[in-house]
């Protein structure tokens, strides 16, 4: 095994200012062009992002990189996201570079480990998963006021802190106000890809920019919270089909039976799901009347 990567020397020198002298240095995914890294300092931490100059899509990722530091930035002059998150970005002798201040938190998936056996079955766990949810739609909301999707809502793009409140991450691929888009929109995970991006995906030439709109977060959310609740994936395909043919399926906006795959009952995050899940954007709740719900 070689040795893993180490973050950009510009960048570390530079968030030495805001972290103090790196303690301890880890990487935490090496994947589909782009790097990330915990680096932990005597004064803070924070999570660092860089494309890998050696992949196949080296340059797609750098302009990405830039476009998520783009979205940052304005996500947080409208008032949507914490000021405190972005840290500081720039430019490396192999691409781009982001920093945004580390989050304290596991991903959803991992989070949800007890809620979906039948020992989650407890009075405890209701109120739990429900300022998850609450929580995680009043994010949702914040943005979609300002004219935001965040257009990748999924299990690894949102963490459960240790209080029990979801935070939401990676806005590389958001979706907002004006038309100066570095990298075209088609998507994100497959598996909680809301049907119409689905259908037009499967309509459009792989270069054409596809604008999310808020409904395709909460189809998302819902895609979600059931996969990580149910441990099953809300469209069933088989897992070696073919994007496009998985995203054909998604596209018809038949779902698999909650109650059929449930691991208890809960009637109030099942009513929530299936109403995320409506075929018809339009016929989904808004992000802000999830939080009230909740």
């Amino acid at each position: 095994m070689g040795q893993a990567p180490s973050p950009p020397s510009e960048a570390v020198a530079l968030l030495t200012g805001q972290t103090g002298e790196p303690t301890a240095i880890q990487l935490l995914s090496d994947r589909r062009g782009s790097r990330a890294w915990k680096i932990q300092g005597s004064k803070g931490t924070v999570a660092l992002k860089a494309n890998n100059p050696d992949g196949d899509d080296a340059r797609d990722k750098a302009a990405e990189m830039a476009q998520e530091d783009n979205h940052l930035l304005r996500l947080t002059a409208a008032g949507a996201l914490s000021p405190d998150y972005r840290v500081s970005a720039g430019a490396w002798e192999g691409g781009r570079w982001l920093a945004v201040n580390w989050i304290d938190g596991e991903p959803l998936w991992r989070a949800l480990t007890l809620a979906r056996g039948p020992e989650g079955d407890r009075t405890a766990v209701r109120p739990w998963l429900a300022e998850i949810a609450r929580t995680w739609t009043e994010h949702l909301a914040r943005m979609h006021a300002t004219g935001w999707a965040h257009a990748d809502v999924q299990p690894t793009n949102t963490l459960v802190t240790h209080n029990g409140q979801a935070a939401v991450i990676d806005y590389a691929l958001a979706c907002g106000p004006g038309a100066d888009r570095r990298v075209p929109y088609r998507g994100a995970l497959t598996h909680t890809t809301a049907p119409e991006i689905a259908s037009a995906i499967l309509a459009t030439p792989t270069d054409t920019h596809i604008h999310a709109q808020p409904a395709a977060d909460i189809w998302s959310l819902g895609a979600s919270l059931f996969w990580c609740w149910t441990g099953h994936r809300p469209v069933p395909y088989d897992d070696t089909t073919d994007r496009l043919e998985k995203l054909a399926t998604i596209a018809k906006g038949t779902t698999t039976v909650l109650r059929d795959v449930r691991p208890w009952p809960f009637p109030e995050l099942e009513d929530a799901i299936i109403a995320c899940l409506a075929s018809d954007p339009a016929a989904r709740p808004t992000a802000k009347e999830l939080t009230a719900a909740w």
